[in-house]
């Protein structure tokens, strides 16, 4: 627990709040400062105060389903998951304590359920000033929607403690790195999440709050989006505006122009042909097998993905087809037939099951094997079923249809009732079934029956429904455990298999010793391959700080070995190993520094590698491609070199020279601290790989 106290506040009034990370500020920003905390407080308070209100209205007190007037079964399922145990009508009362609409007081009612009973840690946060109210939105959609209680709890835990370390941490800042631990922890989780949201893939339209105005949306994959906005940003500067033409348009809306053209007027345009760089940073682990996620433009995405996308390019070969990945069906499973098959044949194979069973029926009761004018008994019908459902069911169309799985030798229905489409009669549950014999039977189902004997049959056939529900749930309960002894089996597994030991290695030599013999080589291969087909550069190598993650060296395959010798011409081209004395060789490292204001080739693509994002604390916009790479020293007072270099946005970039009393500080390690005018300080580092 952070011990509150309010001896650094501005003017003494820390309202009880430990100082921020970046200290308070001087004047009304610092008194800001407090209120700000002071919302997140009250955010959390009222959060408590909401929550011991809905324990108040319990769900019980409401109609029970069924009964007149009570919630509708459509309404019951589109309420939160959480309100499940709170009476409807609380939210009316806090639409009218807040004087907002009842959805809104739903979900505001939701929200505080949530926050108290999955995240704790995150209340206890905002009363500290920890978090700020922005902060609750990453944590409630990502985190919160966690299942595995252990992993929530350890995820809340870990990103609090990350939260605490950093100077400025913006929402945007922390749903990132929640999406990262994300896909390294929850891999199973994401990839299902992964897997649904691209059913989404589409192009949708939004109304602008102008009329006039709308918002095309494009819900693609990161790797998409990124060589998209890459592209029509390439074309927007390839524009020149014209100023006799009026007002020159800003990248942003030549960008708007050109997808315009590209789209509507293909052929049109003489706008040139242009590349997109996409920048994947993957790690050995991933392109070897192993689950760790990738960045592509700066964006975590899946390890899947990211090897994908590395296929697609022609980087690495295609996996080969082993059969169907572990829990799928083999072709030809019911679960094929349930897609592929024809509806068509599905109403004619039951038809000829009904017309078998009723030829079955029929002759039993001709041959008085019921008992003459009695109805035959329900449960004799359904082992009729039964017997003719199994022996048909070797082919597996009809095991399709009837739905059945094997247990204790007893066929279990589990998809539709046995003569729900016939034409012919009822289905085999039915009691009034007639008897269909030559001789008086006829005359007899025609006979009016007693009250009574109505009666008893009323209570047989309740019984028989009774014990039909009781099988069922029996059935359905026992398939629940199959399904998740199979679940436990496939994650024992998973955690046996060569992925598994692969994700877990802490270094990169480990994560290879456990890759098949066929992946190293396509990784060899991968780093050997240069500048061609559809690739702007070469494959790079990252060495990296095993403690820190901090970027060390940018290089390739011919750099390591260049790197590893003398640098005599044997021991270069030879393929024995260079044992001679290596004192004095340069090594691997940034690139040397340049005696110009712009940076060479190699410092460029090696600042870029290593900042990735504005380093302001708190920004995470781009460094655009061709510039905003920063002296931190004016040159040529300053060196144009890694060590005296950052990369901003074109805001900030701007801002550090024109926003009048920031201060800006570079250390040798690559450590940037700003200090505002208001004397708060905050620090950032290169983001660890």
């Amino acid at each position: 627990m952070i011990e509150r106290m309010d001896d650094d506040a501005p003017h003494g009034q820390g309202d009880g709040f430990p100082p921020p990370a970046v200290g308070w500020a001087s004047g009304p920003l610092g008194e800001a400062q407090v209120a700000h905390r002071r919302i997140a407080r009250e955010t959390a308070a009222r959060f408590r105060k909401l929550a011991a209100f809905a324990a108040t209205r319990p769900a019980s007190a409401d109609r029970r389903p069924g009964e007149k007037g009570a919630m509708s079964a459509d309404r019951r399922a589109a309420r939160p998951e959480v309100l499940a145990d709170v009476s409807e009508w609380a939210a009316q009362e806090v639409a009218i304590a807040f004087a907002i609409p009842t959805r809104t007081a739903e979900i505001e009612l939701a929200r505080a359920l949530t926050v108290v009973r999955r995240l704790p840690r995150t209340l206890e946060a905002l009363e500290s000033g920890l978090l700020h109210q922005g902060h609750l939105w990453p944590m409630l959609d990502k985190v919160a929607t966690v299942a595995d209680a252990a992993i929530r709890a350890r995820l809340e835990a870990d990103l609090l403690a990350w939260v605490g370390r950093r100077h400025v941490t913006t929402p945007a800042q922390l749903g990132a790195k929640i999406r990262r631990e994300l896909l390294a922890r929850n891999v199973r989780d994401a990839a299902r999440d992964l897997e649904e949201q691209l059913r989404r893939r589409g192009v949708y339209v939004q109304a602008d709050r102008v009329d006039g105005m709308a918002t095309l949306c494009a819900l693609l994959t990161v790797p998409e989006a990124a060589a998209l906005v890459e592209a029509l940003g390439a074309y927007a500067d390839a524009l020149v505006d014209d100023p006799a033409a009026g007002p020159p348009r800003s990248r942003q809306q030549k960008m708007a122009d050109c997808l315009l053209d590209l789209v509507l007027r293909p052929g049109e345009s003489d706008l040139p042909v242009v590349r997109a760089d996409v920048t994947v940073v993957a790690p050995v682990a991933t392109m070897v097998g192993g689950d760790q996620p990738a960045e592509v433009g700066g964006d975590p995405v899946p390890a899947e993905m990211a090897r994908a996308l590395a296929q697609g390019l022609g980087l690495l070969p295609a996996p080969a087809d082993d059969g169907p990945p572990d829990g799928a069906c083999p072709a030809g499973s019911f679960d094929d037939l349930e897609f592929d098959a024809d509806p068509a044949t599905h109403d004619s194979l039951l038809a000829a099951a009904d017309e078998a069973w009723w030829a079955e029926v029929e002759a039993r009761v001709a041959r008085g094997e019921w008992g003459g004018e009695d109805d035959p008994p329900p449960d004799e019908l359904e082992r009729l079923w039964a017997e003719t459902a199994r022996e048909l069911a070797d082919d597996p169309h009809w095991a399709l249809l009837f739905g059945f799985v094997e247990d204790d030798d007893e066929p279990v229905p589990m998809r539709r009732a046995p003569g729900e489409t016939s034409a012919r009669g009822p289905s085999p549950g039915d009691t009034s079934v007639a008897a269909a014999d030559d001789g008086g039977a006829a005359a007899a189902a025609a006979a009016e029956p007693s009250w009574w004997a109505a009666a008893d049959a009323a209570v047989d056939a309740a019984g028989a429904a009774q014990l039909a529900v009781d099988r069922a749930l029996n059935r359905a309960q026992r398939a629940v455990d199959a399904a998740e002894r199979a679940d436990r089996a496939d994650r024992d597994a998973w955690e046996e298999s060569a992925a598994a030991r692969i994700s877990a290695a802490p270094d990169a030599l480990t994560a290879l010793a456990h890759a098949t013999a066929d992946r190293r080589a396509a990784l060899g291969a991968l780093l050997q391959r240069t500048a061609g087909g559809g690739l702007a550069d070469r494959p790079r190598i990252a060495l990296t700080d095993a403690l820190t993650g901090a970027l060390l060296a940018l290089t390739d395959a011919p750099g390591l070995r260049a790197a590893a010798t003398c640098g005599a011409r044997a021991c270069r081209t030879g393929r024995r190993v260079c044992d001679h004395d290596l004192t004095g060789r340069p090594g691997l490292g940034p690139p040397p520094e340049c005696d110009t204001y712009r940076p060479g080739a190699a410092l460029d693509r090696f600042l870029r590698a290593r900042d990735r994002r504005c380093r302001q604390p708190g920004c995470r916009g781009r460094v655009p491609r061709g510039g905003e790479l920063d002296h931190n020293v004016a040159y040529p007072d300053g060196p144009t070199a890694a060590q005296g270099m950052v990369g901003f946005c074109t805001g900030h970039h701007r801002g550090k020279h024109q926003a009048p009393g920031w201060r800006y500080d570079l250390s040798a390690e690559g450590t940037l601290t700003v200090t505002t005018p208001t004397g708060m300080v905050a620090s950032t580092d290169p983001p660890p790989f």
